[in-house]
């Protein structure tokens, strides 16, 4: 669990995002980065340039805004903003390059696979919830990984592909012992 710092000054929210802790200004006026009633969602994508998050529904139905806090699985659409105050965020572009989920994802499009990823829309979310669940069972059954990514929509209908490079990477963390944030 991340340490949680509470700011000093109420018209700040610090969060630690990436893992990089920052401080926005909190307020209603046009020059304040956080707005009280501004979701997570938005405030990661259009005033943090975090874009690899996607929002579909927001609405909380589809997953696509999946990340993570705490190392925790959150609907980014459903909170605000400076409900992330003293709360480790981790977005898509947050994990390393080699990752073995991503890689798993971009390696179930090869020919002869069920695809994992097609538009891309739901990709980020469902990416986020393998990191969650592989993290904690690195080795999952079916069922576990299913019901894992049970809060995703993929309008493609990947649904079969994205658990087969669910269960490659949990292979691959099993076997190499990691799961990279």
């Amino acid at each position: 669990m991340a340490k949680k710092l509470s700011s000093q000054n109420r018209n700040s929210v610090r969060i630690k995002i990436n893992g990089n802790w920052r401080e926005f200004s909190l307020g209603t006026d046009s020059s304040c980065e956080i707005n009280p009633t501004m979701t997570l969602s938005y405030f990661l994508r259009e005033k943090l340039g975090f874009t690899g998050l996607k929002v579909a529904c927001n609405e909380g139905a589809c997953g696509a805004c999946t990340i993570l806090m705490d190392g925790k699985t959150v609907l980014s659409c459903m909170m605000l903003a400076v409900q992330a105050e003293g709360h480790e965020v981790v977005t898509i572009e947050g994990l390393e390059k080699n990752d073995p989920v991503v890689e798993a994802f971009a390696q179930q499009c090869a020919p002869g696979y069920g695809t994992a990823l097609q538009c891309g829309l739901c990709t980020p979310g469902f990416v986020m919830s393998a990191k969650a669940l592989l993290k904690e069972n690195p080795r999952p059954n079916i069922g576990e990984v299913k019901e894992a990514l049970s809060g995703h929509i993929c309008r493609c209908g990947c649904y079969s592909g994205v658990a087969q490079a669910v269960m490659h990477a949990g292979e691959k963390i099993a076997n190499k012992g990691e799961c990279h944030e």
